[in-house]
């Protein structure tokens, strides 16, 4: 091998090598900012335009225990920290995800949507409950008709991927159209096979 050779290869070497152990600091899920080593992974073969970085990020996909909590509604609405749901949720790998919610069976418990990745960690939910009744005024009986209701969520995935927080917007529609909107932050824990009811009380 000759001189120009050996330097190219060295070359190659130390940048493999600065990229491989760079550090990434992060402030996600309530930590404080410290630099974490981010793995990288490598295809290739001999040509250098062939070597690609592949994503080793943690995935969305999974059953988790959501709760939803009132933030930032002024004197018209809930007040800080008041629960708004606490529900059962599994995000697809096919960009589908689904709810069951803590209301009332009879109020439409069930409801659905559908995520995108927005950026590292980052994800949207677009979400429909699609009726149901209200069960206020009517203790005992099926209720009073109630209209859909729209969510919509901005959430970080934690880098363990095992939690994740965000914010939300609730907007609920009665049968005439009349709406109530709700704005909070909401946290998340992953469902595993070794998960307990204990655990989600």
């Amino acid at each position: 091998m000759n001189f120009s050779a050996k330097r190219l290869w060295f070359a190659l070497g130390t940048l493999i090598l600065a990229v491989t152990f760079a550090t990434n600091g992060n402030a996600l899920c309530g930590g404080k900012p410290s630099p974490s080593f981010q793995r990288q992974l490598w295809r290739g073969s001999k040509s250098l335009a062939s070597i690609l970085p592949v994503s080793d990020e943690p995935s969305i996909v999974g059953m988790w225990h959501v709760t939803l909590t009132a933030k930032g509604n002024g004197t018209d609405g809930p007040p800080d920290g008041a629960p708004i749901d606490n529900a059962l949720v599994t995000w697809h790998s096919d960009g589908t995800e689904i709810m069951n919610s803590g209301r009332p069976p009879q109020d439409g418990q069930f409801c659905m949507g559908v995520w995108k990745r927005t950026g590292a960690l980052k994800y949207k939910l677009n979400h429909f409950a699609w009726a149901g009744n209200d069960t206020e005024n009517a203790p005992g009986g099926i209720g009073n008709a109630a209209g859909p209701t729209h969510i919509v969520e901005e959430i970080t995935l934690c880098p363990g991927g095992n939690q994740y927080e965000g914010a939300f917007t609730l907007d609920a529609y009665d049968i005439n159209g009349n709406l109530t909107r709700i704005v909070g932050v909401l946290k998340a824990t992953r469902i595993t096979i070794d998960t307990t009811v204990k655990d989600l009380l």
